[in-house]
């Protein structure tokens, strides 16, 4: 029996991509074919390429990862190559979703994307209320308008899109460079490199600053879910709740933990902090999905350190 459901995974080599694809191989339903893409299948800043891949897999459902992304150093480097590539990719994924008829359609944003200026916790109804912070406004901008996108679709063709707003995700797969990375994966390279080569642990910034992390495979997991059962075109953030925000020298305490490093930590205050905190709710979601259980912190960072270490010839670094 052919599947019902043929569900394509832009961005299915990343991070979350293949989270999701471990996730699917123990939870799949029977009419379900997942389909997952790398940037090797296509451009998707491309529109013809884009139309190639969906005539190709015929979806009927899209999960949208595929981004231009970095970290901070990066999104302050480029910030109009993170606005037009991201807004390309975007619309050329959304236009053919609709072109091509597509059941359901869910994009992932970021929390960047809140305004730099507001009242904590954010939660969904505030993504609008006023400018990004400067370290990246180029990136979230570009995410801002798949909302504004979603919603034009709905209104005029009777699309279903939606996105998810994750808080900072990290876990195994991540993209590891020290340029270009987030500051767990980042971190984590370092203090490989430092007790490899005996050397102190330099951390950029002063370690204040909060965040609320989410772990590759809850995200996967909440991702299935959002695919299957959450129907609104308004975004929905996927996050710990705020309680659980830690600071980044927390973070860096449980890394050198996890890798066992005794050597000495360097905060280098010369570096930008960038935001100090962008605490989000998840209300929306536990109002939805009380039972969820999310992965403690030092949990998932253990294990995204034992996966470097264990794969480091083959880690993106």
């Amino acid at each position: 029996m052919a599947a019902e459901k043929r569900i394509l995974v832009t961005g299915g080599s990343g991070l979350v991509g293949k989270a999701i694809q471990e996730i699917i191989e123990k939870e799949k339903e029977p009419n379900e074919e997942w389909i997952f893409l790398s940037s090797k299948d296509g451009d998707l800043s491309d529109l013809e390429e884009t139309r190639s891949i969906f005539s190709k897999h015929r979806p009927t459902h899209v999960i949208h990862l595929a981004a231009m992304v970095g970290g901070l150093f990066k999104n302050m480097r480029r910030p109009a190559d993170f606005l037009r590539i991201n807004l390309q990719i975007n619309d050329c994924v959304l236009h053919c979703s609709y072109e091509f008829k597509i059941q359901k359609c869910v994009s992932c944003l970021s929390t960047c994307i809140f305004p730099d200026k507001t009242s904590y916790p954010i939660d969904e109804t505030m993504v609008h209320n006023g400018p990004p912070h400067p370290s990246n406004y180029g990136y979230a901008y570009a995410k801002r308008m798949i909302d504004i996108q979603n919603r034009a679709y709905h209104d005029q063709y009777g699309c279903t899109f939606t996105s998810v707003i994750p808080t900072n995700i990290y876990g195994p797969c991540d993209n590891f460079n020290l340029e270009d990375s987030h500051v767990i994966p980042g971190l984590i390279h370092k203090c490989y490199l430092a007790k490899k080569n005996d050397q102190p642990l330099t951390i950029f910034g002063s370690g204040k600053p909060l965040r609320q992390f989410i772990y590759s495979k809850d995200l996967a997991k909440l991702f299935v879910w959002v695919l299957r059962n959450y129907e609104d075109v308004d975004p929905i953030i996927l996050s710990v709740g705020e309680e659980d925000e830690v600071s980044i020298s927390r973070v860096a305490e449980l890394i050198v933990e996890g890798m066992e490093f005794k050597g000495q930590v360097i905060y280098d205050i010369s570096k930008s902090d960038g935001q100090y905190k962008k605490t989000a709710s998840n209300m929306k979601l536990k109002s939805l999905y009380p039972d969820f259980k999310f992965t403690d912190i030092k949990t998932g960072i253990f294990e995204t350190v034992q996966w470097f270490q264990e794969n480091y010839d083959s880690a993106r670094i």
